[in-house]
């Protein structure tokens, strides 16, 4: 049955279109945009007041899926992205058996789409086990779906079997995540170096520790001529490099988290509240205001999440113990609007890009447009929807968010995937 959406503010920048429209759907495919449409015997959904935009991807999330279901698992992890307004999903290879196989990446896709809320593109590792020392499976894995190839969690700790990994991984076309971490100079660092971890008594973890293999992935990258693209940037000086890779012509992208963007290492105090020990840790108040500024120059490329979550026993030990990272996909769109957009910083046309069509191109997937012939991957959110981030509405298994209590405008209300609704009201289908 056909569905029609009327009267939403629709925004894409990439048809030029920002005004008042109906979309018109039939099967999975968007077949008519324009004003006054009807059509006999379609399903009408009166969108009224609110926003229309091509269905938000995030390229950076942990399902957790297979081997670590205590912490979430596709179910639950999709039904906090479809509430959080999200069409798809690129899963993170950290799993248990890790995703090295083409294997590993048809049990995923074969769970997403019996039990999924959203899209998953899994990525793969580069490496077997996230080891560092054999190349993965990576034709095999693409031959199954894989999107992209990362060691997200570590990062390879040799820039010899990176270069391997890239020499040999861009006959497949695919784009290079590289997760930066000097695991010999972070060492067992826990938050950012400098007054707060002097203050706190924790070890540092220096921005440098980052950097250097931001610096060392770039020039691998101009080597071998593999894309590559940063993952959750932190630090003013990482930017820069990838400003400066950029100006040369090199094929380098990069990320931001609203948590690296809205929260700095200021926010740990002698609470030692664990949802906010991330991996890169909070950095300083510059840092995050020098990647607000590479938001709305261009230089950074995609919104992420790095959604990460962990079971509550995990973080509710001591600091030292508690494992890094805090969830994102129920709270991202609406930090965005809040800090960005409400604010005047940016419009909803920038946003489309960093939530929608740029981590889509980024990843090789098939765009998707408000406009005739396009998938039907839809997001309708509530520009002016007040609420306060509360543990209690979460539909991730995790409650991990470094964002409780604060108060947000804008949530989604609606999420189509392929002309079906995912989430109908704010609800989860």
């Amino acid at each position: 049955m056909a569905l029609l959406l009327k009267n939403a503010h629709v925004v894409d920048p990439s048809v030029e279109l920002d005004g008042i429209v109906d979309v018109l759907i039939e099967n999975d495919r968007i077949v008519n945009v324009g004003e006054g449409l009807s059509a006999e015997g379609a399903e009408v959904v009166d969108l009224t007041g609110k926003y229309l935009v091509p269905g938000l991807v995030d390229m950076h999330v942990h399902l957790r899926e297979p081997g670590f279901e205590t912490k979430g698992d596709i179910e639950s992890e999709t039904a906090a992205a479809a509430k959080g307004g999200f069409t798809g999903v690129c899963s993170m290879p950290n799993t248990d058996p890790v995703t090295d196989n083409g294997v590993v990446i048809e049990y995923i896709k074969s769970v997403a789409a019996a039990k999924g809320h959203c899209r998953v593109y899994p990525s793969g590792a580069m490496t077997r086990g996230l080891k560092g020392e054999i190349i993965s499976e990576m034709g095999d894995m693409v031959a199954h779906g894989c999107v992209a190839f990362t060691d997200d969690g570590r990062g390879i700790q040799g820039a010899g079997m990176m270069r391997r990994a890239m020499d040999y991984g861009k006959m497949f076309d695919k784009v290079f995540m590289s997760h930066c971490q000097d695991e010999d100079l972070v060492g067992d660092g826990q938050i950012n170096e400098g007054a707060v971890s002097t203050r706190l008594g924790l070890l540092g973890w220096p921005a440098e520790g980052e950097e250097l293999q931001i610096a060392r992935d770039i020039m691998i990258a101009e080597l071998t001529g593999a894309k590559l693209h940063i993952q959750h940037i932190s630090t003013a000086r990482g930017l820069d490099m990838v400003r400066a890779a950029k100006a040369k012509g090199l094929p380098v992208t990069c990320e931001a988290t609203p948590h690296h963007l809205f929260l700095t290492e200021d926010a740990i105090d002698g609470t030692y509240d664990t949802c906010l020990k991330v991996n890169p840790p909070l950095r300083t108040a510059a840092d995050a205001e020098a990647l607000i500024e590479g938001v709305l120059d261009g230089s950074v490329d995609a919104i992420v999440t790095d959604h990460a979550p962990h079971a509550d026993w995990e973080k509710s030990r001591e600091f030292e113990l508690a494992p890094f990272g805090m969830i994102g996909l129920e709270t991202s769109l609406a930090l965005i609007n809040t800090n960005l957009v409400k604010t005047g910083k940016m419009g909803y046309g920038r946003m489309v890009e960093l939530m929608s069509s740029k981590p889509r191109e980024i990843l090789g997937l098939e765009p998707v447009s408000i406009a005739a012939g396009s998938l039907a991957d839809i997001t309708v959110f509530d520009a002016d929807a007040a609420w306060t981030v509360s543990e209690d509405e979460f539909a991730s298994h995790a409650k991990n968010s470094g964002f409780k209590g604060a108060e947000l405008l804008g949530r989604a209300t609606d999420v189509f995937v392929g002309g079906k609704r995912t989430l109908a009201d704010g609800v989860v289908c």
